[in-house]
């Protein structure tokens, strides 16, 4: 089930039932699995409870150092970033996914890098840095293309390209 039911065309953020969100934390409860905890922090993100999600998110990173692949420790450092980013510590959150995306790239984790690079555009969108943010966006578009994406992910960043563009003209317009 996806919790997520469309993208706020103005910030970019996930637009969800937060009750079903809700719903679904008290379901997942303590549990301390890997898959568990990322998807905890991903729920308190969007449901607004940032303080926690940041302490679940530090968490996600530790246990994905001690056991897991490390496509599971940049998967939890690129969450971890997107808590930052909600937090508006937008320098930590740039850093952190500039450095899973270009690990992920040297990998050859085409979904992976694209899913940082995705999320570091919308660091540069909120920080507002459209030129930063469309570059990182249609960076997304083509790894996300070459890994064959869902034409949902497709359609998302093809929307936070234009998202971005239309914020860049509104911007020198302004100038």
């Amino acid at each position: 089930m996806s919790y997520i039911q469309g993208y706020d065309p103005h910030t970019l953020r996930e637009i969800v039932d937060v009750s079903q969100c809700r719903a679904r934390l008290d379901e997942l409860g303590d549990q301390r699995s890997l898959p568990a905890l990322l998807e905890r922090v991903w729920l308190r993100k969007v449901t607004g409870e940032l303080d926690e999600a940041l302490t679940v998110s530090e968490q996600s990173v530790r246990v994905a150092r001690m056991g897991g692949p490390r496509k599971d420790l940049l998967r939890a450092r690129v969450l971890h970033a997107t808590v930052l980013q909600a937090r508006e510590a937008y320098a930590a959150a740039i850093q952190e996914l500039t450095t899973c995306g270009e690990e992920a790239e040297g990998q050859g984790w085409s979904a992976l890098a694209a899913f940082a690079y995705q999320h570091r555009g919308k660091v540069f969108y909120d920080a507002g840095d459209f030129v930063n943010a469309r570059a990182d966006f249609k960076r997304a578009l083509f790894l996300r293309q070459e890994a064959g994406a869902p034409e949902e992910q497709l359609e998302s960043t093809l929307a936070a390209i234009d998202a971005a563009e239309r914020r860049r003209a509104g911007a020198q317009v302004a100038s």
